[in-house]
């Protein structure tokens, strides 16, 4: 209740009607601004369909600059913001902000969280998707060895890069070329979720076929991989920014033991 107790009030302060007044301009209100804060509010309350009928009797459609003032500046505590009347209150301020009541804006801010959790969980699996095709990209470019390609997306100290990088070059050396004519290579990438969630790291768990064709050198030798694995990318956020630091994937290194 905490949160939507700070966030009414963040709404409050943006309502265009409060915004567009003297309370505007003002960095810190004092008792004159909530006198004028409470009437703003009555103004709205009393063209307010909730609360025509009923309602009205029930809970009123005025709030007292005093109320007003509590509520704004004193910090959010569950005996005294849980009683019925301070409930009527918020349900008074939701009205204004073009809400139901308080649990109507409850509703919309728990939808809201929802889609702001899932917006944000896409773009950590769109990392691992950019992440597959940069790496199809940069086998595609063998034997020229550009690891360059992953700066985006992966940290430059990262102990994932300096792995890959080490079995790649190696790979490259020996002349290593994808082989792409009639998508002879390919990869899919799907079911990805989340594992691990906090403020600075992310662990993503994915699965992915990799079906890729190498020749060696001008002899033609060739290498099959095709393999279904689990990777799990652990994501960190560093100088706030996200990238990849590490990356557990059970045939790294496959080829490399292809003598």
């Amino acid at each position: 209740m905490k949160t939507i107790y700070n966030s009414i009030r963040e709404e409050v302060i943006k309502h265009p009607k409060v915004k567009n007044s003297v309370l505007g301009n003002v960095q810190e209100w004092k008792r004159s601004h909530y006198i004028i804060l409470s009437e703003i509010i009555k103004d709205e309350l009393s063209e307010a369909e909730e609360l025509k009928g009923g309602k009205k009797f029930e809970i009123g459609n005025t709030i007292s600059h005093v109320t007003l003032q509590r509520f704004f500046e004193n910090d959010y505590q569950d005996k005294t913001h849980n009683d019925l009347r301070f409930l009527k209150t918020l349900d008074k301020i939701c009205i204004f902000l073009g809400y139901k009541d308080l649990n109507a804006y409850i509703q919309f801010v728990k939808e809201k969280r929802q889609g702001n959790e899932e917006n944000n969980n896409q773009k950590f699996f769109q990392m691992v998707y950019d992440y597959c095709a940069t790496v199809f990209e940069f086998y595609k470019q063998f034997p020229y060895h550009k690891t360059e390609l992953f700066k985006d997306l992966v940290f430059n100290e990262s102990p994932f890069l300096e792995r890959a990088s080490h079995f790649s070059k190696e790979l490259c050396d020996r002349d290593f070329h994808l082989v792409t004519k009639n998508n002879r290579s390919n990869y899919e990438v799907f079911d990805i979720h989340i594992v691990t969630d906090e403020p600075d790291k992310k662990i993503l768990e994915s699965q992915e076929f990799w079906n890729l064709l190498f020749k060696v050198g001008t002899a033609g030798e060739e290498h099959f991989v095709n393999q279904l694995n689990t990777q799990i990318y652990f994501i960190r956020k560093i100088d706030n920014v996200w990238k990849i630091w590490d990356n557990y994937n059970p045939d790294a290194g496959r080829l490399n033991n292809v003598k």
